[in-house]
């Protein structure tokens, strides 16, 4: 039997299409599936409604104004990969707010993966129940039509989604400062709470709000989007696991996989700490540090990069204190040796965060 997760609920029977749907972008079709003619007859073998069909790569199909569960009406897909579909809903059952809903492809090894999110995102919630560690919250999860379903806060663009909006233009220092006192504030948290991420990059961190204001930057020349509010929440916790579990299994996007994974050694919760080092890198420069997808070129660009920052990369920079002390924390987090990189704990005492340390619980 199936191990029970908190908030865990059952489908019932169809999505509802509405004559009033909203008019927004249109989802692709597939073939209709045969049915009897007698109504409502299931077939014994998979046990779905005759208006509950997959596509051909197994994501659910729906359309704006589609309900589910009689409760979230669907108002537009946000986005599509590997794992599945994630759509903007109204949920009537909780005041008519905006959330997220996350679909997983019909098959077993995506309902596998996303009941273990689930899972971790259910230990999350008991750990936080006051939303105070910029963690995504689950509002809830249910099994639907052979699909699991997981619902979401609401919350704006990743922060790589910004900066490419932005023609990847970095973010200002004092930004990266308060996204990085955040993120390394969640990051000590999962940690705290047993949890290894395993799969952070600037596409899995999502500001609360993105709204911006475009102004003039008078030294490049250049109008540039600037984020409004930068708090920001990590999300995705679809490869996390828990810290005395097996690791020696290869993790992590390639271009933030830390070394010890890249070598095929045990590794712990501060590959994480590795990742973050390179999303704050590439926040400050608005390009990707390790772009690569071989192992051993991998190697050969950490022995080139790490000598200490590189000097054409400092000398770029303005040399006073904050910049300084920016670039010693990201030479702390990139420290080939896992036992001797720098915790998300001690990252919060450094000198760079130190304007935060003063007004942060």
């Amino acid at each position: 039997m199936n191990e029970a997760i908190p908030g865990e609920q059952h489908p019932k029977n169809t999505i509802r299409r509405h004559k009033k749907s909203r008019n927004l972008s249109k989802r692709r079709t597939a073939k209709p599936k045969k049915t009897h003619h007698t109504p409502r007859r299931r077939s014994p073998q998979r046990k779905r409604s005759r208006s509950v069909r997959d596509d051909e790569e197994g994501h659910l199909i729906t359309q704006p104004g589609d309900f589910i569960r009689a409760r979230y009406e669907v108002i537009r897909t946000l986005g599509q990969g590997v794992f599945g579909t994630v759509l903007e809903c109204t949920d009537h059952e909780r005041g008519d707010i905006q959330v997220a809903l996350k679909i997983a492809k019909g098959m077993d090894s995506y309902r596998k993966a996303a009941r273990s999110e689930a899972r971790i995102l259910a230990h999350i919630n008991l750990c936080d129940p006051e939303d105070q560690h910029s963690c995504v919250q689950m509002l809830n999860w249910f099994h639907f039509h052979g699909h699991v379903c997981i619902v979401f806060e609401l919350l704006g663009l990743s922060t790589y989604d910004f900066l490419q909006e932005n023609n990847f233009y970095p973010y200002p220092l004092e930004q990266i400062r308060h996204m990085g006192w955040q993120i390394f504030r969640a990051v000590d948290f999962l940690h705290q709470s047993k949890l290894i991420h395993t799969d952070l990059k600037p596409e899995n961190i999502l500001f609360i709000n993105s709204e911006h204001s475009v102004e003039y930057n008078d030294k490049m020349k250049r109008y540039e989007k600037k984020i409004k509010n930068p708090d920001v929440k990590i999300a995705d916790f679809g490869n996390s696991v828990y810290h005395n579990e097996d690791h020696s299994s290869e993790i992590q996007t390639r271009h933030y996989r830390a070394p010890e994974v890249v070598l095929g050694l045990k590794w712990d919760q501060s590959c994480d700490v590795w990742s973050l080092g390179c999303i704050l890198l590439e926040y400050y420069l608005g390009y990707v540090v390790f772009m690569t997808h071989d192992s051993k070129e991998h190697l050969a660009m950490m022995e080139r990069i790490l000598g200490p920052i590189p000097l054409s990369i400092f000398l770029q920079t303005n040399e006073d204190s904050d910049h300084i002390a920016f670039f010693d924390l990201i030479q702390k987090t990139l420290e080939y040796d896992s036992e001797k990189r720098i915790s998300p704990s001690e990252v919060l005492k450094h000198l760079f965060f130190h304007p935060l340390q003063q007004t942060s619980p």
